[in-house]
């Protein structure tokens, strides 16, 4: 959850170029690999963390994750 939280924080003040490199990094991530761990459920609890960049973050790696089927 750490880790995701700081990706969540980077999506948050990343500008539109650097947002495209962190989804690619998302789907990278989650592609073919059985052993990641539930990241919407993640993003899920992040949504309640109370720093707003988080739950924007979150927010968009979730939609990220629907794209993917995780």
């Amino acid at each position: 959850m750490a880790a995701l939280r700081l990706v969540a924080l980077a999506v948050a003040e990343a500008d539109d170029n650097q947002a495209d490199w962190l989804q690619a990094g998302v789907h990278d991530a989650l592609a073919g690999t059985d052993g990641v761990p539930d990241v919407a459920a993640i993003c899920g609890q992040l949504a309640r963390d109370p720093d707003e960049a988080v739950r924007w973050g979150a927010a968009e790696i979730r939609a990220w994750t629907d794209d993917t089927g995780h």
